[in-house]
């Protein structure tokens, strides 16, 4: 052996002190993004060893500019945007060179990678402030992912990192990244909101917060925009929801879905498996295309916003095949054992594949980072009693609560408990072979709080995070209705904290309104009020707070709606709030007041912001407010009401497009 690779070796027993030194098990594995222990490991001895095909992947990776320590950095700056553009290619860059450095240290041992690395990480970390432009959620979301790569790897490699530097790091990705992705990206197309899907997974990990890991997991298998799961690979057969616009935003969507689901991996979550194996049936239909056949089946669909309709799969880009293959053919066909004919066609045309360009889209490099030879690798595991489910989705239905997960990998049986209150305590309401359970149990209108805890030989896992729902899906006393011809039906459920509503139909000036109505009796004396937040599916949804007779279509009604006024760019509409009335069944809808919306509210012409509205009743006079704090409020306009009338008080929302919208509206009782 070369003295070259002398010191790989002697590494790996320095990892193996320094993963096991540890006298508690942490709140996550770690490291645990992109990156366990024995992926690092298995890197270190293979390049030691120059096993092939990892050797020529490191190769590869060591001759890439971002792989050497004497790396120059461009920043740091106290500012970065994307449209208007401020330091995004010098923030990308020394991101790229961050996590490619930290992974020379991890394989090589020389320290002089681990000290780029730190530098560069402490450098950003210290200095930026903001993240901004139009497209501030791909800003924060790309480059910053690589960051936080970085700094897992340089925290638990015994890199000598000190513990106020990753405090500060910490404190940075949560309130310098973190807030511009929080609420994800529904206005875009899916890959927008994958980017942010992964680095809002990959901060929880770093900063050891489950409640922001256990956000991105539940967005990924249930979230409202074209990015979760099921919206982005909308069928069986693999189509995606940018097939039609061009392959190279296809394939840098399904790889950040791919790099979520190798973080959950880590941490003993199967999200890979999500949806009967979605992701795989997406990276076949991609990649099979992309490799020059031209018999895939193409369904013309509208996205969930309602601005991208395609009505077949796009020639742009087709055939530059990006580096995202050799992941998903590993995991399926290596550690599962699965068929994947087209992604292992992808995968051997790139390998030993190289970087994840342009900028810092993709990892890369996939042939170093994820080569598995079952014969010789064996397939990490975790204590069960450092695992939790993750990705609890409750589902209303007539006579019962549906409840699902992720289930962890190499777990079949699943103890469900279920309480009244949050903080307990939980009863076990029964034991699910699969990751599906019904509850006819509940009391209509009572929030229930569900846990569930794997099981294996008799060894019983972490809980996960509760997630709740009413008995039949509403608050005691509330109902939910379609009005009108909406086209779909709409749905509303309510958690004990949220409304989430599905909704169809169109409600504008000029048309027949048709309206998704959650709602309950209007009382002499009342008041609602609700926080509609960010962000809804669709930038053209309509929302807001309705009083009206009854459920006919033509009814007496007033209503307080955050509205999409019409302009010159459909990707910025005129956001108002209006005060729309119709007197009776034979009168026209009739805008009373309109005002237009502003920042926190509204930014680039999104509705980005929470805004509240409040409707009271004192006998005959129903007052409007609205509010961008929940707080300080400013009337909306007043209608009188015949104080003998019976009538409904509630949420209406409409989506005005072909397909149905989703909002989320915070209930204050």
């Amino acid at each position: 052996m070369s003295r070259t690779y002398i010191l790989p070796l002697l590494f790996l027993f320095f990892w193996g002190m320094v993963i096991s030194s540890s006298a508690q098990a942490p709140a996550f594995a770690h490291p645990g993004l992109l990156h366990s222990k024995a992926d690092l490991q298995r890197m270190s001895a293979a390049v030691a060893r120059q096993r092939s095909p990892i050797y020529e992947g490191f190769l590869v990776f060591q001759k890439s500019p971002s792989s050497h320590y004497d790396y120059q950095l461009k920043g740091p700056l106290k500012e970065v945007g994307r449209n208007p553009t401020r330091g995004q290619v010098d923030y990308d860059s020394d991101a790229n060179a961050a996590y490619q450095n930290a992974l020379m240290w991890a394989i090589t041992g020389d320290m002089r990678y681990a000290q780029t690395a730190i530098r560069i990480i402490d450098a950003w970390s210290d200095t930026l402030q903001l993240v901004t432009g139009r497209d501030a959620v791909l800003m924060a979301g790309l480059g910053p992912f690589k960051m936080v790569n970085a700094a897992e790897i340089i925290r638990h490699s015994g890199a000598g990192w000190p513990d106020a530097a990753v405090k500060r790091t910490a404190q940075h990705f949560r309130r310098v990244i973190y807030p511009v992705l929080a609420e994800f990206a529904p206005f875009a197309n899916g890959n927008w909101d994958d980017a942010a899907l992964k680095t809002v997974m990959a901060i929880g990990i770093f900063c050891d917060d489950h409640e922001i890991f256990e956000k991105a997991v539940r967005y990924y298998v249930n979230g409202w925009g074209n990015g979760s799961l099921t919206h982005y690979i909308i069928n069986d057969a693999g189509q995606v929801q940018e097939t039609g616009r061009d392959q190279a935003h296809t394939q840098l969507g399904i790889g950040m879905l791919a790099e979520c689901c190798e973080m959950a991996w880590h941490q003993g979550l199967n999200l890979y498996a999500y949806a009967n194996n979605r992701l795989l049936k997406g990276f076949e239909y991609t990649a099979r295309y992309n490799l020059g056949y031209n018999d895939i089946p193409y369904t013309p669909m509208l996205d969930r916003t309602g601005k991208y309709y395609h009505t077949h799969p796009s020639e742009m880009a087709r055939g530059n095949l990006r580096a995202v293959y050799e992941q998903v053919y590993n995991h399926y066909v290596h550690r599962m054992g699965l068929e994947a004919p087209f992604t292992k066609a992808a995968a051997d045309r790139l390998r030993p594949e190289g970087p994840g360009i342009p900028g810092a889209d993709h990892p890369g490099y996939g042939t170093l980072f994820y080569t598995i030879d079952p014969a010789i690798d064996k397939m990490e595991s975790l204590n069960l009693s450092e695992e939790r489910p993750a990705g609890l989705v409750l589902t209303a239905k007539a006579d019962a609560s549906m409840l699902t997960w992720v289930g962890l990998h190499g777990i079949s049986s699943y103890v469900v408990k279920r309480a009244e209150n949050k903080e307990g305590p939980y009863i076990k309401m029964g034991v699910a072979n699969g990751n599906f359970f019904s509850d006819s149990s509940m009391k209509k209108g009572v929030v229930y709080y569900y846990t569930v805890a794997g099981i294996r030989d008799g060894s019983v896992s972490k809980e996960s995070l509760p997630v709740s729902l009413a008995g039949g899906g509403l608050p005691k006393g509330w109902r939910n209705n379609d009005i009108g011809n909406t086209g779909a039906p709409g749905h509303a459920q309510y958690d004990g904290d949220l409304v989430r509503i599905d909704a169809g139909g169109m409600f504008t000036d000029s048309l027949p309104a048709a309206v998704n109505y959650t709602y309950r009796e209007l009382k002499k004396k009342d008041e609602m009020i609700i926080q509609v937040c960010p962000q809804p599916s669709s930038q053209f949804t309509t929302v807001g707070l309705m009083i009206r007779v009854d459920l006919q279509p033509d009814s007496h009604f007033a209503a307080w709606m955050l509205y999409p006024g019409k302009t010159k760019e459909i990707e910025a509409p005129g956001w108002m709030m209006q005060l729309i009335q119709r007197r009776n069944s034979a009168a026209a809808t009739t805008v009373m007041t309109k005002q237009l919306l502003r920042v926190p509210a509204v930014t680039y012409g999104r509705l980005t912001g929470s805004y509240w509205l409040k409707v009271t009743r004192s006998g005959n006079k129903i007052a409007g407010f609205g509010s961008y704090d929940g707080i300080r409020w400013e009337r909306l306009g007043t209608v009188h009401w015949s104080t003998g009338r019976p009538a409904l008080m509630g949420i209406a929302a409409a989506a005005n497009i072909a397909v149905t919208t989703t909002v989320r509206v915070r209930l204050r009782q």
